[in-house]
């Protein structure tokens, strides 16, 4: 397979340029995670004093040491409370991410009580719901430490707690299709969080910590007028013994993680899963260059054949149909021994681009080989030569081969992710198994400036249908609002606070973070799993 060969210059000026430029966006993505890490690091001595650990300190003592961990969905929430940005705590007070559980990958889910004590957060629901149907999907295990105030009923909204119910949903649905649910419980889970345990199909408590009720003390008293302690309404020590809700009791956070990591290697989960072991190569070329060769400015061409070279196995790429669509980049490569298929754009789509995807699409899947989609991409090419080409057919066979693709599908941001180019190359709108981005990545229906073009030429062509004096302050002024209102919206950090990805990565890390997925997914096709009618039914 031909070695792909660099034309990067590291000592010029746009690759320092957009080296510092990547590296300044990156630093702004660490200094958030780091934000919500101190936030809830502050609430140490209040753990201290009551015996607990912090929840990050719980998810590295149920971790197996050494092994990667791939968190997703960091920025989740960012600025949607309406705080000052410099104030915003990203991460919907949930940490998310898949990780080896005494030598089992598994979805991990840890509520953050370190923050307004793990209350509910909206974006936190939809990001460990997102959890939910990735273990899902993936065929992982789902382990959840629980530590909630539950719904934080001053910040009330109806559409919370109604679509907040899905994740009971999907918990029954994780258990149906023999999913291990495992839940340990070190401290409230109330109301509708009571739930959480009484779904799973193992419930780890902590005594004196772990409390389980449908309705606490002063709910309790206000609807019945009935008088109870938590612990008799939902202690450890009462579900363990009397409601049957708890298997295992712990005596402290540290002993209910142990049991739970007894637990799974108990479960024999990998004795279907025959050893693989790889050689490989690494890349032939420096991740660290891809700091220079991403860039801001998306009106500058990017060969994306530069960044592949960084990310595949000895930086090998055997091209599909080079000549043919050229603005569209296919091929072949391997990433951690695991073959791939690549799609990428040097430019727009066009017919014939669109063609030799629809092609390369079918035939991966007839080979079983995973798409890696590296969008790039200003949308699909416009004017008058490309519709009478038929671009609206051939667009739409692309898109018919991506969303009925039979293999693992996985998307990340580079550059532009423009119109209907991010639909056909598999936006999260067309759910690809996951969706990351770069930090200087762009998404939007169109450009800014393009977009305030449109609406500048509509608005004038009002005007003089109404027989109005065409008013340039005015069309000036809209451009302005326009191209403001879509710079707020494009960026990574405003696309990953809504979850319309999984999570804003260092372009330096795309190879690991892509190892990662791809193992993730290549498991769960060799994985069988022995589903039941319904979820496992407690006593």
């Amino acid at each position: 397979m031909p070695a792909i060969a660099s034309r990067i210059v590291p000592q010029s000026e746009t690759f320092q340029k957009n080296r510092a430029a990547l590296l300044e966006q990156v630093e702004q993505l660490r200094a958030l995670e780091r934000r919500t890490r101190d936030k809830s690091a502050a609430s140490r001595e209040r753990f201290e004093k009551k015996g607990k650990l912090l929840p990050r300190d719980r998810l590295g003592r149920l971790l197996d040491p050494g092994a990667p961990f791939l968190e997703l969905s960091t920025l989740a929430g960012f600025c949607l409370d309406k705080t000052d940005p410099a104030k915003s705590i990203p991460g919907g007070g949930v940490v998310i991410g898949i990780g080896y559980v005494s030598g089992v990958r598994a979805m991990i889910a840890v509520d953050d009580a370190g923050i307004d004590a793990g209350a509910v957060q909206p974006m936190g629901v939809e990001k460990f719901q997102r959890a939910q149907q990735i273990a899902l999907s993936q065929k992982l295990p789902f382990i959840h430490l629980v530590e909630s105030a539950g719904a934080n009923l001053l910040n009330y909204k109806v559409e919370t707690f109604v679509l907040g119910g899905s994740g009971f949903y999907w918990l029954a649905r994780l258990s149906a299709a023999g999913l291990p649910v495992l839940t340990v419980v070190h401290g409230p889970s109330t109301a509708g969080g009571a739930y959480m345990p009484g779904l799973s199909d193992y419930v780890i408590m902590v005594r004196n910590q772990g409390r389980a009720f449908l309705a606490g003390p002063p709910l309790l008293m206000a609807a019945t007028g009935e008088v109870a302690t938590e612990e008799e309404l939902g202690g450890a020590e009462m579900h363990a013994a009397t409601s049957g809700l708890a298997e295992y009791l712990a005596e402290d956070d540290a002993d209910a993680l142990r049991i739970a990591r007894e637990l799974m290697a108990s479960l024999d989960w990998n004795r279907d899963l025959p050893p693989h072991v790889r050689d490989y190569a690494p890349p032939r070329h420096d991740a660290e260059e891809l700091l220079g060769i991403a860039s801001t400015d998306h009106k500058k061409p990017l060969d994306m054949r530069e960044v592949i070279a960084r990310i595949v196995d000895d930086s090998d790429f055997l091209e599909f149909k080079p000549d043919y669509g050229p603005a569209t980049l296919t091929g072949h490569a391997a990433i951690c021994g695991m073959r791939v298929g690549i799609i990428s754009n040097n430019g727009p789509l066009d017919p014939a681009g669109a063609n030799k995807v629809t092609h390369f699409i079918q035939a991966c899947c007839q080979s079983g080989t995973p798409l890696l989609y590296l969008q790039n991409t200003t949308g699909f090419i416009v004017g008058k030569a490309s519709e009478q080409a038929g671009m609206i057919k051939h667009g739409s066979k692309m898109i018919q081969a991506m969303s009925n693709a039979g293999v693992p599908r996985i998307t990340v941001h580079c550059g532009a992710s423009f119109g209907a180019g991010n639909f056909g190359m598999c936006g999260r709108g067309f759910f690809p198994d996951f969706c990351f981005t770069w930090p200087n990545a762009r998404t939007a229906v169109m450009g800014p400036e393009q977009a305030a073009n449109t609406m500048a030429i509509v608005m004038e062509g009002s005007m003089r249908r109404k027989g109005l004096e065409v008013d340039k302050n005015s069309i000036d002024a809209m451009r302005m609002m326009v191209i403001d209102t879509f710079e707020k919206q494009t960026s990574a950090s405003h696309i990953s606070a809504r979850l319309l990805d999984d999570g804003v990565i260092d372009p330096r890390d795309t190879r690991r973070v892509l190892a990662v997925a791809l193992s993730v997914c290549e498991e769960s096709r060799k994985r069988a799993l022995c589903p039941v009618q319904f979820g496992v039914a407690r006593p």
